[in-house]
């Protein structure tokens, strides 16, 4: 059975987690308090193709399959009231298993962030399932499966502007917040050329800004920006427009369940669950179970 350990300590904060986790908890909680009443229709994120056929992996000589996770980055993993670990990883991992016919020999264990990559390293876990963005770097530590999910660029402007698709031509001159030197300040450079780039360097002030009619627009992280969107803070004074915008090289590749480097069956084996669990719109039941409000 899968089981939840509590953590041994906080995480710290270092290369994904750091300038996001502690963020995302507190528009997490707001946006489940706030319900979804001003959310408009979820679009689902789709990464595989059902064409593809990826075949089953044989996992009778699989003893274990324990993922590693952490405990304090909801909605992806983190401890509920009743100190139980819960989250959009925990039950990824636990449809994985499931896919695998492997649910008997599937935990997962909660270690602090800085105790991952060891932990991994001695055998103590197969997997790393908390946010890992695949990256040259971490290439060079981990076995990647393919990702399981992206974060896309968005804008978001008041409710009543005019800005909509095509976006290129409909902001130009406009004034667009973002965070400065920022990968989304580059990449609104770059792909929006004819806009009136406006930096901040706090990202409540550019939410300030933009209630204020300040500037038009804000053009930075989708996950984030939906998560502003559905709480109180926003006051529902705006929506999305155009995108999602996916830009790899801006970007990056998204989030992989890590493995150790020398275990391409492993990989395999957690490419094929993944795809089943999209094909079989599992992934959207848990996508809109812990993002109410859709990034896509």
């Amino acid at each position: 059975m899968i089981s939840g350990h509590s953590g041994l300590g906080a995480v710290p904060e270092t290369e994904f987690v750091k300038p996001i986790a502690a963020l995302f908890a507190s528009l997490w909680i707001a946006c489940i308090l706030a319900g979804s009443a001003q959310a408009q229709e979820p679009s689902i994120p789709v990464f595989w193709d059902a064409r593809e056929r990826l075949a089953k992996p044989d996992m009778t000589a699989v003893q274990r399959v324990r993922f590693l996770t952490t405990t304090d980055f909801p909605p992806f993993n983190f401890l509920d009231g009743s100190g139980r670990l819960t989250g959009f990883h925990i039950d990824l991992a636990r449809a994985i298993c499931a896919e695998l016919d492997i649910l008997d020999k599937c935990q997962i264990q909660a270690l602090p962030w800085g105790e991952l990559d060891t932990a991994l390293a001695d055998k103590q876990g197969e997997a790393i399932v908390a946010g890992i963005s695949v990256t040259a770097e971490t290439r060079a530590k981990y076995g990647f499966s393919r990702s399981y999910l992206q974060f896309p660029a968005r804008f978001v402007v008041p409710s009543a502007s005019t800005i909509s698709e095509p976006v290129h031509q409909r902001s130009a001159g406009k004034r667009v917040g973002v965070i400065a030197g920022s990968a989304h300040e580059r990449m609104l450079r770059d792909y929006f050329p004819d806009v009136k780039v406006v930096t901040y360097i706090k990202q409540e002030w550019v939410f300030d800004d933009l209630k204020a009619g300040k500037i038009d627009a804000a053009f930075g992280d989708g996950m984030r920006l939906a998560f502003w969107l559905s709480g109180s803070d926003s006051s529902a004074c705006c929506r999305f427009a155009g995108g999602p915008y996916l830009a790899p090289e801006y970007l990056g590749t998204g989030l992989a369940v890590a493995t150790v480097k020398d275990d391409p069956l492993l990989a395999h084996a957690f490419d094929y669950a993944l795809q089943q669990i999209n094909v079989k719109g599992i992934f959207a039941e848990l996508y809109l179970r812990y993002f109410p409000v859709s990034f896509f």
